[in-house]
């Protein structure tokens, strides 16, 4: 049953590659994308009763391939199968080729595969497969600037990989099997000093799928390139950066016996407060979002290796709406930047006013993920912080302040008036997509608490008056960041100096292996 959510995609795509493209073509895709997403909630509704398991060829328990669904593997296939459809209803009548649409289901099939594998060794097949399907996409213009974007992006995670292969051969070295499960159990009869090499190797390779510090400059690359479609930037930046996450909460279990929380800690904070000095420093709309991504996923990391059931389910609940709020963003960027025929800020205005669905549904998604009460970034916010040590909180509410003055940047292209007389028509199809994600953005806000309890069966409650302290912070941090943005961001050439940044191939080699010998030490130091 589960080898359907690895198949089905496949089998679309291979019929969309052959039959002629016609709309008939695409809406028979979409309606099988439909019934695939109800599948996916069927499944996870499944989840609540236990985990289903699937042996692939019925070998005996860790011997063959294994297929296993629990609670956070439900949500994250069923989120899969969601912003995949409305990706296919954004492109409904855009003029792709068959291939793009071949590669684009194929993509999803990778992706769910990855979410349902429980073998160490098929995560790196499926995750070196789906690399070259997401380079593809991304060259897909085959411009020089994409293909030359798409190449650093397939080199750089192979090279990152290779890490990963190296640390599951020693796994199976020490414990004699690829099975994760099975794994964790052997691993934790080891002595802690045999596993420091492989943890080390395998975690670097997936905090570089992270995009964590230093591991960060393939994303803006892959993410933010002129001549990727838009639908595949926002899948990228919504979901594809999660299945680095979705490994990495995966792997924190295997290797449960190392505690390597507070490294992490320290690095989700970096890469939250870097991320957001480099989004700031853009001028290209994709570009800030792209790296807003990375800021938002180290505040992600700090959630997760806070010690506190409450921070952890926070976090796992900002990386569903981030998948919500950041894929509406990117999909109302691709569609506004069509209309004005630029990608610089400074040249779009009036976006409300000459396109008020499109600008409804980004000012939703942007009060989303800067945290406005009654949407879902606030909840999610509100959990992360809940029980943290003011340590913690610090770098929390300072990367959040980021986050606010890179959107208030964002958002001046919505107001202003256009100097254009001639406004280029988006696409039904674009707007109700967008719009849908923006609404689930106000929803997952106003049903904060029982979204949390339905999604991953966990209780929680907001405390009103944390979360209206929660909400006088944020307004405070709302005036603070219209101020810095206005007198010193907007003016400052610091930001201006680091707009150019750009790490060469040879440089991301060099970071992969100066952060590989760092978690090595910090390991050593630590056990």
């Amino acid at each position: 049953m589960l080898s359907f959510f690895a198949t089905a995609p496949i089998v679309i795509g291979i019929l969309l590659f052959v039959l002629p493209l016609k709309k008939t073509a695409r809406a028979v895709a979409a309606v099988a994308q439909a019934a695939l997403f109800g599948f996916a909630f069927y499944i996870f509704l499944m989840c609540k009763d236990g985990d289903i398991i699937t042996r692939v060829g019925n070998y005996a328990e860790a011997m063959g391939i294994v297929l296993k669904v629990d609670t956070l593997a439900s949500v994250f296939l069923m989120l899969t199968s969601f912003i995949f459809l409305v990706a296919i209803v954004y492109c409904f009548n855009e003029k792709f080729s068959r291939l793009f649409w071949f590669f684009l289901f194929v993509w999803q099939g990778l992706l769910n595969s990855v979410f349902m594998s429980n073998d160490i060794f098929n995560i790196f097949v499926l995750v070196e497969v789906a690399t070259v399907v997401v380079a593809v996409l991304i060259m897909f213009s085959r411009d020089n600037r994409s293909m030359y974007d798409g190449m650093v992006y397939l080199m750089v995670n192979i090279v990152a990989m290779q890490f990963y292969l190296f640390g599951a051969g020693y796994i199976y070295k020490l414990t004699g099997t690829l099975d994760m499960t099975a794994a964790a159990d052997a691993i934790s009869q080891l002595d802690k000093s045999s596993l420091i090499l492989p943890v080390a190797l395998i975690m670097t390779s997936i905090s570089l799928k992270c995009a964590l510090m230093p591991l960060f400059s393939w994303l803006p690359k892959a993410h933010g390139t002129p001549g990727a479609p838009s639908a595949v930037s926002a899948i990228l930046s919504g979901l594809h950066i999660k299945s680095g996450v979705y490994l990495f909460i995966r792997f924190q279990a295997v290797f449960s016996e190392l505690d390597m929380s507070g490294f992490f800690l320290i690095v989700g904070m970096i890469t939250g407060i870097a991320g957001a000095l480099f989004a700031l420093s853009q001028t290209d709309v994709k570009l800030m979002l792209a790296y807003s991504t990375i800021s938002q996923v180290g505040m992600i990391m700090i959630g997760l290796n806070v010690s506190e059931i409450h921070s952890y389910t926070g976090s796992v609940y900002h990386i569903f709406n981030h998948a919500l709020f950041k894929s509406a963003l990117f999909l109302c960027a691709g569609a506004v930047t069509h209309a004005y025929g630029t990608r610089d800020i400074r040249q779009i205005r009036g976006v409300l006013r000459r396109y008020p669905l499109v600008g409804v549904a980004s000012v939703m998604a942007i009060l989303g993920i800067v945290g406005t009460p009654f949407f879902n970034g606030s909840i999610s916010k509100y959990f992360i912080t809940s029980a943290a040590s003011w340590a913690v909180e610090g770098p929390i509410i300072l990367i959040n302040l980021g986050t606010i003055i890179v959107f208030i940047k964002y958002s001046t292209m919505l107001f202003g008036r256009c100097d254009s007389t001639t406004p280029v028509k988006i696409d039904k199809c674009m707007q109700a997509s967008i719009l849908a994600l923006g609404i689930l953005c106000l929803a997952g806000g106003i049903f904060g608490e029982q979204s949390i309890e339905f999604l991953f069966n966990v209780e929680v409650s907001v405390d009103a008056a944390g979360y209206l302290a929660k909400a006088c912070l944020f307004a405070a941090s709302v005036v603070a960041g219209y101020f810095i943005f206005k007198y010193f961001v907007d003016k400052h050439p610091f930001f201006m100096r680091i707009r150019g940044f750009d790490m060469s191939f040879r440089w991301m080699c060099a970071s992969i292996g100066g952060f590989f010998a760092v978690m090595l030490a910090a390991i050593w130091l630590f056990i």
